[in-house]
């Protein structure tokens, strides 16, 4: 190979890895997770669609946690409260205060990525939900009444990016790994919770809830990763400007 072209290819590799670049490391960790998300997602949604056995599993799981769900009132009740504070008012009231949260620190830059990931994210949930116009469990005494289709599982998917994006803020500014670690173990944690919230109280499939979860991945890395890189664009044009200004003077 000539040597120009193998230089050429290693600078290329060495500005896909530098966090300095405005192309660098953020895009192409982005870019993985984008992929990845996607290919987690679409494998779940080929095998809804084909009616393979994780559909099965679906409906005995949905059957079994909804026989022993009248065995504790107070879990119940509680993840009664979660499903409801990730309900779409309760996600567009924590999004209003996050963005204010945003404000106060002087980190202004995240609102449109938090305005992105989260309502954009819901939006695209809902037509998520008509194309595949999947049905809900059924039972005869149900805890909850609802109309709207199954998957993906929209609270998930707005856990999801919400707690993505904090996760995503808090870990650039906390010290040390151990602390970042486990701002994610807690984001990923919550997430957890409100998925687990739904199936128990059977307003989703297990495969609802998985597909949004990578749904939500895939989506909060193309809202972080956009901001971020179109924000690194404007700063290199910047300096430029403020370059070329001084060479003129």
């Amino acid at each position: 190979m000539d040597k120009s072209l193998t230089s050429r290819l290693h600078r290329f590799a060495a500005a896909r890895v530098s966090p300095e670049e405005q192309f660098g490391l953020h895009l192409t960790a982005g870019v993985l997770v984008l992929v990845l998300a996607m290919a987690g997602f679409a494998r779940i949604a080929g095998a809804v669609v084909a009616g393979a056995p994780i559909t099965q599993l679906d409906v005995e799981l949905a059957n079994w946690l909804h026989a022993h769900a009248n065995h504790s009132p107070v879990l119940r009740n509680f993840l009664m409260g979660i499903t409801h504070l990730h309900s779409t008012p309760g996600m567009l009231t924590l999004t209003a205060l996050a963005a204010w949260w945003f404000y106060r620190r002087g980190a202004r830059h995240w609102i449109p990525t938090l305005l992105a990931a989260v309502p954009g994210g819901m939006v695209l949930n809902v037509l998520m939900k008509h194309t595949f116009e999947r049905a809900r469990p059924h039972f005869d005494e149900p805890l909850l009444t609802l109309s709207t289709y199954s998957f993906p599982s929209g609270h998930t998917l707005a856990a999801t990016v919400f707690y993505g994006v904090l996760a995503c803020y808090l870990t650039r500014h906390a010290h040390g790994w151990g602390r970042r670690a486990g701002i994610v173990l807690l984001a990923c944690l919550m997430v957890a919770l409100v998925a687990g919230s739904r199936l128990y109280l059977g307003a989703h499939y297990l495969s609802d809830v998985l597909a949004a979860m990578a749904e939500g991945c895939a989506w909060l890395s193309i809202c972080v990763t956009g901001v971020s890189t179109l924000r690194r664009r404007q700063a290199a044009r910047a300096r430029r400007g403020a370059t070329n200004l001084n060479e003129e003077t």
